[in-house]
């Protein structure tokens, strides 16, 4: 297996005082929570909303409900495509830590959580749009997220991810809005109910290029499944604090960004269906401007076209070419 490229991780705290770095994607959820005159306050109402989160679900031998916090750290990955010193971000992904206040003790939490990606923001807002702009009929170009899930699988498998962490990560979405989900017959009492459905989405499909499995779970009350993309086996690499502290966070900024599906005020049905235009839900204490972020996607897909894509093309199609996941 071919690994010429060197990576390093940078880490961040992710907490009320949190300023992004001067390279972080700015619409990546934690980014877009700290910018406007309530960053502090957003940040304070997030992490509350996480902890208490979590404090639900792990509630076995937690009577007040106060035992546990979760700690969030937001990891930067920067690649060296050349051995130059010369390094451009390629992922922004999160890592929890939870904090056993009764034992007075830190435990390990899952690494992954919220996955962002420049060149995936190429791929969507940059090349997808380019390949459909005079089609009638919408298609999907060749080799569509080949890159971006060879750049990721060298990554996980690299010694710089070994060395820091001992598990894969586990990454956690918004089911599509695009997609019917069906409740199954099948329950885990940390994840909840599972769901399925007959087709994968773009996302999925996109997801899968990069070595991860998909499987969809709503948790205990929660309104909405959520999207666990993964490697190995979900139910049983992980722990149960491993995995409530992956659920408490995403769901938390899902409930965030998406109100309609993970706010609404009545559970998904046996037969579901996501949907932005939904009208009975609840809006969080928190500020956000999703239009904003969607404009700044763009903006960023270009970013990288120009540093990343153009600059590199000839070593990165190389490089793709021979490395095998």
């Amino acid at each position: 297996m071919n690994n010429d490229i060197t990576f390093s991780i940078n880490s961040i705290r992710f907490d009320e005082h949190y300023v992004p770095a001067e390279r972080t994607r700015i619409t990546t959820n934690f980014a877009n929570l700290a910018r406007g005159e309530s960053r502090q306050a957003n940040l304070r109402n997030t992490l509350t909303m996480v902890n208490n989160r979590f404090n639900a679900l792990a509630h076995w031998d937690n009577p007040k409900g106060d035992r546990y916090s979760v700690e969030l750290d937001i990891l930067s990955v920067d690649a060296d495509i050349e051995g130059n010193g010369n390094n451009f971000p390629i992922i922004e992904t999160l890592k929890t830590t939870i904090v056993d206040h009764q034992d007075d003790r830190r435990i390990e939490g899952m690494v992954g959580n919220n996955f962002s990606s420049y060149v995936r923001d190429y791929d969507f807002s940059v090349r997808l749009l380019e390949h459909n702009k005079d089609s009638e009929q919408f298609s999907i170009p060749d080799k569509f997220g080949d890159l971006h899930g060879k750049l990721f699988d060298c990554f996980i498998n690299s010694s710089t991810y070994r060395e820091q962490f001992s598990k894969p990560p586990v990454i956690c979405i918004s089911v599509s809005s695009t997609k019917t989900y069906y409740r199954t017959e099948n329950y885990h009492p940390i994840l909840g109910v599972e769901y399925r459905q007959d087709e994968f989405s773009l996302t999925d499909q996109y997801f899968a290029k990069m070595g991860m499995k998909i499987r969809y779970f709503m948790p205990p009350n929660a309104v909405a499944p959520l999207v666990f993309y993964f490697r190995g086996d979900l139910l049983n690499d992980y722990s149960n604090l491993e995995l409530i502290s992956a659920i408490s966070t995403m769901e938390t900024f899902q409930r965030i960004y998406r109100p309609e599906i993970y706010n609404a005020n009545a559970a998904a049905s046996q037969c579901f269906q996501p949907r932005l235009e939904h009208e009975d839900f609840s809006l969080t204490r928190i500020v956000y401007d999703r239009e904003e972020r969607s404009q700044l996607a763009v903006k960023q897909a270009r970013f990288t076209e120009e540093n990343f894509i153009k600059p590199y093309q000839g070593v990165l199609d190389q490089w793709a070419e021979h490395y095998t996941i």
